[in-house]
């Protein structure tokens, strides 16, 4: 069989490339690698790493076009994506910059990630990390008033409720402190409703009858500014192809959701 060997341009600043080379250079000399143990340089695990990220390659791929094998190639995604997480902000970070910022207000929304190596019966039998429209698992993002990503949340199962998600890792107590203390409230859909006094959410339709104009008049206000927050959830998926459907192991969708956050923040040279 005869091979087409073609250019290709990746879509992405060399900047970018170049510093996750470096960050996975320091995490090589941290373990103590010696020079020329390894089948690829820092540089060409980056480009590998982005590859997988922003074109959506599939291992099959990388692994031919870098001449190594599949393992090889597993593992150096893996510890690409492991180093990339470590450099995505916390939560407390996240909401430190925020603050500092002078945001008035930050928009928090969820998003489901399709998957297809998952099965796992819920209480009810029925399949956990199903959520109606697939095989899903589901994290949050909370952005400032811009539509900007500054956090995401751990993966969570995709037929889990928005505000079980926020509460189960102390996103709801955060945000709630944040409200009470420095007067910064966080605007959610109607998915969030009863997480606490410091989110605004629409106002629900009373039963058996219309709303009222204030009501119109708050929840058309209300969608409004937090319509931005669907920009966050945006940028990750049109970005990286990656996250548009993971078949990875689900239990690493959380290292890749923080890998994507710092990448994307490095590309723009913005945290906030």
């Amino acid at each position: 069989m005869t091979c087409v060997t073609y250019t290709a341009v990746l879509n992405v600043r060399r900047e970018t490339a170049e510093h996750v080379a470096k960050l996975l250079h320091e995490h090589r000399e941290l373990l103590g690698t010696r020079r020329g143990t390894r089948a690829l340089g820092a540089f060409k695990q980056a480009v590998l790493v982005l590859r997988w990220f922003i074109d959506g390659a599939w291992l099959v791929q990388l692994t031919r076009d870098n001449g190594i094998s599949t393992p090889t190639a597993y593992r150096c995604l893996h510890e690409g994506l492991t180093v990339l997480a470590d450099h995505a902000p916390d939560l407390s970070t996240a909401l430190e910059r925020a603050t500092a910022a002078g945001y008035t207000h930050l928009n928090l929304d969820g998003t489901v990630i399709r998957t297809d190596r998952v099965a796992t019966p819920g209480p009810n039998k029925a399949d956990l990390w199903w959520s109606g429209t697939g095989t899903t698992v589901a994290t949050s993002r909370s952005s400032p008033p811009r539509g900007w990503p500054i956090w995401v949340s751990p993966v969570r199962p995709g037929r889990e409720h928005d505000t079980t998600c926020a509460r189960t890792h102390g996103l709801a107590d955060a945000l709630n402190r944040l409200a009470a203390t420095l007067g910064i409230p966080t605007l959610t859909d109607l998915g969030y409703e009863n997480a606490g006094p410091g989110f605004r959410h629409p106002a629900k339709k009373p039963q058996g009858r219309e709303p009222d104009l204030k009501q119109k008049t708050f929840n058309k206000v209300i969608r409004g500014i937090h319509g931005v927050a669907e920009r966050a959830n945006a940028l990750f998926k049109v970005t990286f192809k990656a996250l548009r459907r993971v078949s990875l192991d689900p239990g690493s969708i959380t290292r890749i959701a923080r890998a994507a956050l710092a990448l994307l923040q490095m590309e723009h040279g913005r945290t906030t």
